[in-house]
């Protein structure tokens, strides 16, 4: 959770020296390096079939391609800790999904979690005039990568039960790499051949590739196989607060009593919408989202 906290924060820095579909496209590849290189040593390759193409094919889409897009801009307009409070999110609006699309019964408590979820959004985003506290532009981009993931969400459910978690997110990797090389080809490549390289511009780029989106998950789905998967999501709950007090510490970002207000109900809201929901390969999926790529 840590690692994925700090996600937040690399990023930003990251920014400073390249644009975000070049940190995305570079994440990605290193990431699928890592991961394939993972897979081949304690082979576990597995066969797609033939039905699930067009699956693995949405999933990349959804995530990391439109998820990041997203995010990655979103991230542009606003602080890291808007941007892990708003995608924090992601288990509420998934919630919602289930609930539209696979019809599964929702307990009043769920009901109450979402309401007081998105009750604790606007009490961080909004002034007490009514004004947005932030950009509207980074907040609107954050809250298509949320709707990204809940399709990322819906779509991972009908794969969870045949492939191992980390077979599908290098799977997912490497479409989204596919998906992000002509973009960022067209709109990047100058500026990436331009921009001042170092060790200290690609840290971040590279502390995001290891930590992020390899560490971070094989230690994830390890304390999933030990402790079962809804012990384990509750600890996802601490990413928002453990990226404001990075971002406070090193990064100088303040926090409000507003924002801290915003945070703690956000985060009760997570925990009241995610109580006995109780169909397993929805539940799968709902610990990938959000925290793959």
């Amino acid at each position: 959770m840590i690692f994925w906290s700090f996600s937040f924060i690399w990023f930003k820095v990251a920014n400073v020296y390249y644009r975000p579909i070049t940190i995305v496209f570079i994440r990605l590849f290193i990431s699928v390096i890592i991961l394939t290189s993972y897979l081949f040593l304690s082979k576990k390759f597995m066969k797609i079939r033939k039905e699930d193409r067009r699956l693995f094919f949405m999933l990349a889409m959804f995530e990391p391609f439109l998820y990041f897009l997203g995010e990655s801009f979103g991230l542009t307009y606003v602080s890291s800790t808007v941007g892990s409070v708003i995608i924090s999110t992601i288990p509420v609006v998934a919630t919602i999904g289930v609930w539209l699309f696979f019809k599964e019964k929702l307990k009043i408590i769920n009901y109450i979690g979402i309401i007081l979820s998105f009750s604790g959004i606007l009490v961080f985003i909004f002034n007490k005039d009514g004004s947005l506290s932030y950009n509207i532009k980074g907040i609107v981009l954050l809250c298509f990568a949320v709707f990204s993931a809940v399709g990322y969400n819906l779509t991972l459910s009908k794969l969870v039960d045949h492939y191992s978690p980390v077979y599908i997110v290098n799977v997912q990797n490497i479409l989204g790499a596919l998906f992000f090389l002509p973009v960022f080809l067209i709109s990047d490549l100058k500026s990436f051949i331009n921009a001042p390289h170092s060790f200290i511009s690609f840290k971040p780029i590279l502390e995001l590739s290891v930590f992020a989106s390899c560490g971070a998950f094989i230690l994830f789905a390890y304390s999933v196989k030990n402790m079962g998967i809804s012990k384990a999501n509750v600890f996802s709950n601490c990413i928002p607060i453990f990226t404001a007090l990075f971002s406070f510490l090193l990064m100088g970002e303040r926090l409000t009593f507003q924002n801290i207000t915003g945070i703690i109900i956000v985060i009760a809201g997570l925990f009241l919408s995610q109580i006995h929901v109780n169909k397993k390969n929805i539940d799968d999926a709902l610990v990938l989202t959000g925290k793959t790529a």
